[in-house]
């Protein structure tokens, strides 16, 4: 008869590497572990079951898994530990992954988490592999996710892409879009409001792509509904495609009072060749027509984008649009990045023609000019009163707590009382480029 474990005897601790997505995974793998009786820990050391959770999106994300995993190797030559491998890295190499890193025990894909008690149980002795695909929704019940936060909440609506962009490794570590039943999503909405929960994010890889399975209802659709749900406050959503971006969604915003105005739309390049090139699905031109209408109906509204720079074959000239177009837009947030080659895509068999000190010296030069832009976009804020979450405390200083307003930038104040968990009214006093700092309006 085949030997198992007792999940009862296990202390588990979760690494997360990359987005939203991941820490929501992790979210749910912690929740279907402890409800089998292992107890999650937020030290390495004391823990006997390590799982890293794994992004693949960028070079950098696996060069810190590696080094990682360097160290857990030499802890498991003084320690008995059981070691995991999931996400999207698992998935991306499997059985390669496997047989490299000898001294983990276990490589679980996306897709499969639900096996989780089962895979840990039976690691008696031999090393498995699990990263088949669904082709269905697997739901995580609600009460099954072991969630980090008791104030924002992030709630899954779809996975997965049918984009492939050419330089986007997601389609073949996510598989192919899956949306998830609207019933659902709106039931644990509702749970969440009923625990207390006053914000939600509605997580996928491309939101707007969203369409209920059984009745065809939209990503517009689904905002509207969930903007009835009573006690969630603020509703956020990440992440958003230009090509699939609807006027229909931009009304859906600013008719929905819960939906905050703040929308993360990754331009990725401000040139329409490059764009071409990286299988987007639009202009320059198309991006900035879904700028003004959203400005036309929304003047106040913040934008944040992602930003590549160095793609293959990106000329002089390339490179200055994208530079023009932040000039333009003038976002309140960027994330920006140097290409870097990711297996199995499309940009990965084309020569990567820009050298490497190029593409540093662009995005630091992107990095520096959106400094600037984000400096004088907060300044234009001193004097304003705003809403915000509180979130937590600083650990640095006593007395000084941090949220974020509606606008999802990050706010600090200080107060004597601890208003975790709860809205207030904060005036703000000064600022830095990515931070606004203000007093608490009583």
């Amino acid at each position: 008869m085949k030997k198992t474990r007792d999940l009862e005897n296990y202390k588990f601790y979760i690494h997360t590497f990359g987005c939203q997505m991941n820490e929501n995974d992790s979210e749910r793998i912690a929740g279907i572990l402890t409800k089998e009786g292992a107890k999650i820990s937020a030290l390495l050391e004391e823990s006997n079951l390590i799982i890293l959770n794994t992004c693949a999106v960028r070079e950098k994300s696996e060069e810190k898994l590696y080094s990682f995993l360097g160290r857990l190797a030499s802890l498991k030559k003084t320690k008995n530990i059981t070691i995991g491998v999931a996400g999207c890295v698992a998935q991306l190499y499997g059985s390669e992954l496997s047989e490299q890193k000898p001294f983990v025990d276990f490589v679980i894909g996306p897709d499969n988490y639900q096996k989780l008690p089962q895979i840990i149980s039976d690691n008696i002795g031999e090393k498995i592999l699990s990263t088949s695909w669904s082709p269905e929704w697997q739901e995580t019940p609600s009460e099954l996710i072991f969630r980090e936060s008791q104030v924002s909440a992030y709630v899954t609506i779809m996975e997965g892409c049918n984009n492939f962009c050419s330089y986007c490794i997601v389609p073949f570590t996510r598989g192919r879009e899956k949306c998830r039943p609207i019933q659902n999503i709106i039931h644990e909405v509702k749970d969440l409001a009923d625990t207390g929960y006053l914000e939600i994010q509605l997580l996928g890889q491309n939101v707007n792509s969203y369409r209920d399975p059984q009745t065809g209802k939209d990503f517009s659709a689904l905002l509207r509904e969930l903007n009835r749900v009573d006690g969630i406050e603020w509703i956020r959503f990440i992440t958003s495609h230009p090509k699939n971006f609807s006027p229909e969604i931009g009304f859906a915003i600013k008719e929905s009072e819960k939906v905050c105005r703040q929308l993360h739309l990754p331009v990725q390049s401000g040139s329409s060749s490059v764009l071409k090139r990286m299988n987007r699905g639009y202009t320059r031109e198309d991006y900035l027509e879904k700028i003004e209408l959203l400005r036309d109906l929304m003047p106040d509204i913040n934008l944040s984008t992602d930003i590549i720079v160095g793609f293959p074959g990106e000329t002089d000239e390339e490179y200055k649009e994208t530079f023009i177009l932040l000039e333009k837009v003038r976002f309140t947030n960027i994330f920006s990045f140097r290409y870097s080659v990711r297996p199995k895509t499309a940009a990965s068999k084309k020569q990567d023609t820009v050298p490497l000190e190029e593409k540093r010296r662009r995005l630091i030069e992107v990095q520096s000019l959106q400094k600037k832009i984000q400096l004088e976009h907060n300044q234009s804020l001193i004097g304003s009163i705003m809403k915000v979450l509180c979130l937590g405390e600083s650990k640095k200083a006593p007395r000084i707590f941090s949220g974020r307003n509606e606008g999802y930038q990050v706010v600090n104040f200080k107060s004597k009382k601890d208003f975790i968990g709860k809205f207030v009214d904060v005036c703000i006093t000064s600022c830095g480029p990515y931070s606004l700092i203000g007093e608490i309006v009583l």
